[in-house]
């Protein structure tokens, strides 16, 4: 596949795009995104909350009402932006949800935005080596999820395709795959934490009326 930054025309916007079911969405995931925007010069970060993690099933996964309310409550002043998209294109998988994503916004670039907990089981994800060909990807590695992940099998095949930190500005440009790893502090806030210690926490946004800013829909 052709580089990331190959197709022609007027300058195109840089983006992040940050997975997961957001159950709930909390300070942390805030503060990776906004690292993220000023490490790789971003536009915007779009959270893509997950209608459901295929990897997750049968855990205790609230409404994507709730987590979407949750996840444009910590979006709130910034430039991220929350969205259940994947709800509309009717994907389950990434690699779906991805091929989807830049047929429908061609005025924008994308680099995929993952923790290296998702890295050390990206081995597990559906069509994980399609997704590398697909997007740039940028690994946000603090220092306690970092060990399984550079030993995983996922990492092992990136090898020859990671990218310098140092020239992370310029992800724009690269040839696919291509993977950059940026070191990040370590960051106590979990949402398994937050569910443990309030696991009724999706009541308080039962009744929250939300509005999908990039679909411009309203949903309840």
């Amino acid at each position: 596949m052709g580089g990331a930054g190959q197709r022609t025309g007027a300058p195109l916007m840089p983006i992040g795009v940050m997975g997961g079911s957001f159950n709930p969405a909390h300070g942390g995931h805030r503060s990776i995104s906004l690292f993220a925007i000023n490490s790789l010069q971003l536009d915007a970060m779009w959270w893509l909350v997950s209608p459901g993690n295929p990897l997750k099933l049968g855990k205790d996964m609230a409404p994507l009402s709730a987590r979407m309310a949750s996840a444009q409550q910590q979006s709130r002043n910034s430039r991220i932006v929350a969205t259940s998209i994947e709800k509309q294109f009717g994907t389950r998988y990434t690699v779906d949800t991805l091929r989807k994503l830049v047929a429908k916004y061609p005025k924008e670039q994308f680099i995929w935005v993952m923790g290296a907990d998702n890295l050390e089981q990206f081995h597990q994800w559906k069509s994980w080596r399609n997704i590398a060909r697909i997007l740039p990807i940028a690994v946000i590695a603090r220092p306690s999820y970092t060990g399984g992940a550079m030993t995983s099998p996922a990492m092992a095949w990136f090898r020859p395709y990671v990218r310098r930190s140092s020239h992370r500005k310029n992800w724009t440009k690269w040839s696919l795959p291509a993977l950059v790893i940026l070191r990040y502090k370590d960051d106590p806030r979990s949402a398994t934490q937050i569910r443990r210690a309030n696991p009724h926490w999706f009541d308080a946004y039962a009744k929250k009326q939300i509005r999908d800013s990039l679909l411009h829909i309203s949903q309840i």
